[in-house]
């Protein structure tokens, strides 16, 4: 019988790494008396890297309060490790919102997903450029935003969406919203914005990856989900998926092809992120 989600807690760690770690993060736990059932862990190199861990626990029969626990965690074990680290409950769903252009594949097989519950999250709202999707957005009972963007209205139009979003967004997903986001709407969302590259990142970044996978003759496409950063497609890589292609293919049977990639891997990367499985470091990620 699977565990229930009401009851779990999830720990990410990362610090640098010498013996002891895990030893002192259980017996801590131990000690007040919850249950960890899942431990995932790994270390950057034999001795000197970096540890990165993932812990699940049930609290049922925990003996202080969350607020306490997480307050001891800091001073008894977090401080003496120099660890990074945050402790979330499975119960708190986060509050996810969807940024989408023309292109339905990758936003339609998250409201799939998420109206069947595999996506753990509260859809807040979508928000396009376009209005196409409106009806089949609302039909999946989510606030459908219709906010156009023009050259002359970039920046008006960007900060009507920092207003809608702000406070009541916990993740910003981008399934294939065709505008650049500004270093100034980003940042208030470091590590909380996935974007899906239609392109095996770092290959053919930037527009019409397809096209430019086409003219080098490529005998594998990819699609490459992503944290976003200011510098564009060059976030932290979540996910990744491929398919094998050859010189029969022409650039509309990529486009076709890569919209399976792109819906899988963008699904993936989304799930991870709710699930808490993933840890950013250095530009990269661990995703346990």
């Amino acid at each position: 019988m699977p565990l229930s989600l009401d009851t779990t807690a999830r720990l990410l760690i990362t610090c640098p790494d010498k013996p002891g770690i895990i030893a002192a993060v259980t017996n801590f736990l131990y000690s007040h008396n919850v249950n960890i059932t899942v431990f995932d862990q790994h270390s950057s190199e034999p001795e000197h890297g970096l540890f990165f861990a993932r812990l699940e626990f049930q609290i049922p029969s925990l003996d202080v309060s969350q607020t306490a626990l997480e307050q001891s965690f800091a001073n008894v074990i977090a401080r003496p490790f120099q660890m990074d680290w945050r402790i979330t409950y499975a119960r708190e769903k986060k509050r996810m919102a969807v940024l989408v252009s023309r292109h339905d594949h990758c936003l339609l097989e998250l409201l799939w997903r998420w109206s069947r519950g595999e996506l753990h999250c509260d859809m807040a709202m979508v928000v396009s450029n376009h209005p196409d999707l409106q009806k089949a957005v609302e039909g999946f009972g989510v606030p459908f935003h219709h906010l156009p963007v023009t050259p002359e209205n970039k920046d008006e139009a960007e900060a009507r969406m920092s207003e809608l979003l702000a406070g009541h967004v916990d993740l910003l997903v981008l399934a294939r919203y065709m505008q650049i986001l500004s270093g100034e709407f980003v940042a208030p969302f470091s590590e909380r914005i996935i974007n899906i590259h239609h392109s095996f990142l770092p290959a053919f970044a930037g527009a019409d990856p397809y096209r430019q996978a086409y003219e080098k003759g490529v005998k594998i496409i990819g699609a490459t989900a992503h944290y976003v950063t200011a510098e564009l497609d060059q976030g932290p890589i979540i996910e990744q998926g491929t398919a094998r292609v050859s010189h029969r293919h022409n650039v509309e049977d990529l486009k076709d092809l890569g919209r399976d990639l792109e819906r899988q891997v963008l699904a993936r990367a989304v799930r991870w992120h709710l699930d808490d499985r993933i840890i950013v470091y250095g530009g990269k990620t661990v995703v346990f």
